[in-house]
């Protein structure tokens, strides 16, 4: 069982920048796809990016693209994801997710392991 907890999270304006983390305990993330999930007040969890096992292989959500970077470094048991230009509706709570395979999927329920989730406010 991988335990997964994200942090950098926080309030920022409009344009603003955070980079979010999931440091993961217990198993490593080598060989496990991984993915950010968000979820904003009376809405669905939607996937917002994933990464497979190696990194080669990237997803970001239409939203997302071109402002949201994803990445991971196996060695230290952890999955980044850097928010550039944020905007009011990136405001969510975001949780990241493990899964016992090596490709991306775009489900959540394909995904095995949670962390707690950290929240993001972008004020306007």
């Amino acid at each position: 069982q991988v335990q997964l907890v994200e942090s950098g999270g926080g309030l920022v304006q409009a344009g603003g920048s955070l980079r979010l983390s999931c440091a993961a305990s217990g198993r490593t993330i080598s060989g496990k796809a991984m993915g950010w999930f968000r979820q904003a007040p009376g809405k669905e969890r939607e996937l917002v990016s994933a990464i497979n096992w190696s990194g080669g292989t990237t997803y970001y959500a239409d939203s997302v693209k071109g402002r949201f970077t994803i990445s991971r470094d196996d060695a230290k048991n952890t999955m980044y994801l850097q928010m550039n230009s944020l905007k009011p509706e990136d405001t969510a709570v975001y949780y990241c997710a493990a899964r016992l395979d090596l490709g991306v999927s775009y489900s959540r329920h394909e995904y095995q392991n949670w962390g707690q989730g950290t929240q993001v406010t972008v004020s306007s």
